[in-house]
């Protein structure tokens, strides 16, 4: 099964690290968030990966050139064409689709449609992490027979919640998780007739595709209460840094 990982965006609320390089390069330890995400895919068996690429891509083509990959052609033989690139090693099979400058996420979704095939295939940003059990993830997918399947997850609070009484505090929560909030943290599970719910490099995933899809009864929600964590700032950037410094990364499930 292919993973799909959108890392073409100009990831402007982390411009200190992505002046000159793409969001998915900006560094947890010593390794870029995309090899931590990819890696974490590659632990459940998931070892195809089709990357879309639009700011900075040349920083994610320099990374896996340097990496003992071979470019393959369409018959075999050595490719380095500017539009799709296919690596391989002895790992994983990886395609570097170029997507467009200024192309929205859907877009750039539908712009992957020739190397995804016709079967029901993964999806994911390149700024996310988490523990989400992706063969359950897959298996609740499979049960319900619906086109798409996106991860839902508490977000992280920002602020301390006071509950008051005039002008006393009465109580104070230092940054609860509300369980009866969700959000969508992509680890998505699509079936490739989702495609066709995109219009072109001015749709964004989440407005008209998924709201379709719900409108329609095809969206379901795999409910994931353990570790999430997006990578927007410099600040969560720091602390995704700070748990793999510490040995406590939740998403390190491999040996």
């Amino acid at each position: 099964m292919k993973v799909a990982i959108l890392a073409g965006g100009r990831g402007t609320r982390l411009a200190e690290e992505t002046l000159h390089k793409s969001k998915g390069m900006v560094e947890i330890g010593d390794r870029p968030i995309l090899w931590h995400i990819m890696r974490y895919y590659a632990h459940f068996g998931f070892r195809e990966f089709v990357i879309a690429l639009g700011y900075q891509g040349d920083s994610i083509r320099d990374f896996f050139a340097g990496r003992g990959f071979q470019h393959i052609g369409p018959n075999g033989s050595s490719s380095a064409n500017s539009e799709h690139q296919l690596l391989q090693n002895d790992a994983w099979t990886i395609h570097l689709v170029e997507t467009g400058l200024e192309t929205q996420n859907g877009g750039r979704l539908k712009r992957l449609a020739p190397y995804l095939g016709k079967s029901t295939f993964m999806l994911t940003w390149c700024d996310g992490l988490a523990d989400v059990d992706l063969h359950r993830l897959l298996a609740f997918h499979r049960a319900h027979h619906r086109l798409a399947t996106l991860t839902a997850v508490h977000p992280p609070a920002r602020f301390g919640r006071l509950s008051l009484d005039g002008d006393h505090v009465v109580d104070f929560k230092e940054k609860p998780i509300d369980p009866n909030e969700w959000v969508n943290g992509a680890f998505f599970v699509l079936e490739p007739q989702v495609l066709a719910y995109i219009g072109g490099d001015d749709t964004q995933w989440e407005r008209e595709p998924l709201e379709r899809l719900a409108r329609e009864g095809q969206l379901m929600a795999y409910r994931h209460r353990s570790f999430w964590q997006c990578m927007d700032t410099l600040k969560e950037a720091k602390a995704l840094n700070s748990l793999w410094a510490a040995e406590t990364a939740p998403w390190k499930v491999w040996r």
